[in-house]
């Protein structure tokens, strides 16, 4: 047997690919079963292979999380046999999902939906650091999974960072495009990624699981992936894993915390509404402004529920009563029992004000960066503005009965009211714009 370091026994080949071996070894100082990854100098080798070696090995040494391996050792090869760098990771015990369904094991929708949770709290790690880790090559063969244990479909783990990038790696260097084909989103063909592509890998890979049928060989349109015929699963995982899997990166998920809570929402309101309306009303007076930096909406009457009805008139009701108070008081001293008392009385001023919120605008801002709900009256702002960062803008919920739109952000909950065209109409523009699924209330 081979020895590497004067500590590494090379036992058996786990893999080979164009200038990379792994191998399972044992570390002879502790006696424990590792993973050697080699990259050797030969006619294969290209210099970028050297930078994501480098860079594997960095990323995992960063790393703390049990379902990730653990860096255990980097060094220089320069042997008869080999020449090149080694790097040296915690074996994992477990079959890949791949291994898994070429066994025959099969897996139902809930086990599916418990490796999908799974993998995405892995990738919330990544994609929380800083600067945030991409995978890149999220596939059934990258992803370990242990024997069935009681109810659970088995310990979860995220193998091989050959392909990872961090967002602060880029440059204006050469362009080095790595992962496989099937499982990449359309933008990786390019070289561009984010963390929504991983979503798109890990759509991919569950679509696999759910049908058998590696990404690449099913039907698409307009990119899409044509897979409902052969999935025996409910309407709403269909409807996820669609949204996961849009070649539009805009209309992906936005965050791995979007992505869980339309995973773990029931399947009433995951269903998709298809009552939405891709064109303004003719008759509406709600102007839409969409740009690709910034979306605005502004209503030119405020149509507010309960609560945000009351928020609203406040402030009004308080100015007015400020002023009407002491008028009437002083009218009342002055003139008895006059006219303008009766009129001026507070018995009137609700009815004033709900005539004075015709005249009132909302304008919802949406950008990169934050969401921002404005109330003005005659032009001049007259309650207390709300805004929070874009990323805790986590819901959008249509309620026909009601024709209401509701918007989700940080711990509030912003209703807006009009007819049902122009609801669902709204409902779609920001569903579109957000990349945001459209649930029923």
């Amino acid at each position: 047997m081979q020895l590497l370091a004067d500590r590494y026994e090379l036992q058996q080949s786990l893999g080979k690919k164009a200038g990379r071996q792994t191998w399972l070894a044992r570390d002879l100082h502790t006696q424990e079963l590792v993973v050697v990854k080699l990259l050797t100098f030969s006619h294969e080798f290209e210099w970028d292979d050297l930078k994501l070696f480098e860079r594997e090995a960095a990323t995992l040494r960063s790393l703390s999380h049990p379902a990730i391996p653990c860096y255990l050792d980097f060094f220089e090869l320069d042997s008869d046999n080999h020449k090149g760098f080694a790097l040296v990771q915690t074996y994992i015990e477990a079959r890949s999902l791949e291994q898994h369904l070429k066994s025959g094991r099969t897996f139902s929708e809930l086990e599916v939906k418990q490796l999908a949770k799974d993998l995405l709290e892995i990738l919330g790690y990544l994609h929380d650091r800083q600067p945030p880790v991409i995978h890149r090559d999220i596939k059934p063969s990258n992803v370990l999974l242990t024997d069935r244990s009681g109810n659970s479909p088995g310990q979860v783990y995220l193998v091989d960072f050959g392909s990872v990038q961090t967002l602060a790696a880029r440059d204006g260097g050469t362009m080095t495009i790595v992962g496989t084909y099937g499982y990449m989103p359309p933008e990786q063909f390019g070289g561009r990624t984010s963390p929504a592509s991983d979503l798109y890998s890990l759509g991919a890979t569950l679509i696999y699981l759910i049908t058998g049928q590696h990404p690449a060989d099913l039907p698409q349109e307009d990119l899409r992936l044509q897979f409902e015929h052969l999935a025996k699963v409910s309407p709403s995982f269909i409807s996820w894993l669609k949204w996961l899997t849009e070649p539009s990166l805009s209309k992906r998920p936005k965050s791995i915390g979007a992505a869980l809570m339309g995973l773990e929402r029931s399947p009433e309101s995951n269903s998709d509404v298809e009552l939405t309306i891709k064109t303004k009303p003719t008759y509406s007076k709600i102007s839409l402004i969409r740009e690709a930096e910034a979306l605005e909406i502004t209503f030119p009457s405020l149509k507010l529920q309960s609560k945000q009805y009351v928020d609203s008139i406040a402030p009004i009701l308080s100015v007015f009563l400020v002023f009407l108070l002491p008028l009437s008081m002083f009218l009342l001293f002055i003139n008895p029992g006059g006219f303008l008392l009766l009129l001026l009385s507070p018995i009137w001023s609700i009815p004033i004000i709900r005539i004075l919120l015709n005249f009132a605008k909302a304008r919802l801002v949406i950008t990169e960066q934050g969401v921002s709900l404005t109330r003005k009256l005659f032009g001049l702002q007259y309650a207390q503005p709300f805004s929070t960062k874009r990323r805790y803008l986590w819901k959008l919920a249509l309620s026909f009965n009601r024709n209401r739109l509701s918007v989700f952000a940080d711990t509030q909950k912003i209703d807006f009211c009009g007819t049902v065209e122009e609801m669902a109409w709204l409902a779609y523009e920001l569903s579109d714009w957000l990349g945001l699924p459209i649930e029923r209330e």
